[in-house]
């Protein structure tokens, strides 16, 4: 398995709710091209909503640049109305799956359990999942985020087997950071998702050792070189900043510098 020189740094767009098929398609010309250089020391991730994936998947085809979905439904199919299944999503050419998102789990009471089925079936659909987890506010402020963190995973990863470990890749955003222009200082991000990493070690050595974490929550091109210099983060899941090109860029540019 990897060590970590050879894991290669991850950012990741998640745009949310927002774009449509055109300004998706305006965002991709001014990004695409002046990307490519970077794309060869950095794994670029894209993830638009559901309508504009198929335009960005084609967009992106032949350049070495991920699309993920930023959600999927663990049944292959059935009786759910507004879901969308893993294997819907495969056929559109997307690699990977945003899954666990905090604002699934606040806003649309997505569950430890429903995660826990929703992993493996993503793998067996052949996409990379991008699990996220983190701790909220008074969680953090009760001195809980570290058993918060150990809760979240244990129950996620319930479900995969200890050499599926390193096939996912796991974001740490701490709720208290997502949206609000407060960002976790260096050591606090850097010293968190080492418990995570050290978390999964306790199942698996080798799979931590090659499972990239990522940092989310406020992520700028201001502060972005600061948190990817850190030995043990390794890349960003980037909200607000992923939706200018420039923006967006400037940080992919911070992660091949590092």
């Amino acid at each position: 398995m990897g060590t970590m020189a050879d894991r290669r740094p991850y950012i990741a767009a998640n745009w949310k709710m927002h774009k449509t098929i055109a300004e998706a398609e305006r965002f991709l010309d001014a990004f695409l091209p002046a990307v490519e250089p970077l794309v060869e020391s950095v794994d670029v991730v894209l993830c638009p909503p559901f309508l504009a994936l198929q335009t960005t998947v084609e967009a992106c085809r032949g350049k070495r640049i991920g699309v993920a979905a930023q959600n999927a439904h663990e049944q292959a199919e059935g009786a759910f109305t507004g879901e969308v299944s893993l294997a819907m999503l495969a056929e559109t050419g997307v690699s990977g799956v945003i899954l666990g998102h905090s604002e699934r789990r606040q806003l649309f009471a997505e569950t430890d359990e429903a995660l826990a089925r929703k992993l493996p079936a993503a793998l067996a659909a052949g996409l990379e999942p991008i699990l996220c987890v983190g701790e909220s506010e008074s969680e953090r402020e009760a001195g809980e985020t570290e058993a918060v963190l150990k809760r979240q995973l244990d129950a996620d990863l319930a479900g995969l087997g200890d050499d599926q470990l390193g096939e996912i890749v796991i974001a740490y955003e701490p709720i208290w950071a997502i949206g609000t222009g407060r960002t976790a200082t260096t050591d606090q991000a850097a010293e968190t998702i080492a418990v995570i990493r050290a978390q999964i070690a306790e199942r698996d050595a080798a799979a931590a050792a090659a499972t990239r974490i990522l940092y989310g929550g406020s992520v700028k091109p201001a502060n972005a070189a600061e948190l990817l210099a850190q030995p043990d983060i390794d890349g960003a899941l980037v909200g607000g900043a992923s939706l200018d090109p420039e923006d967006f860029l400037a940080i992919v540019a911070a992660a091949a510098t590092v």
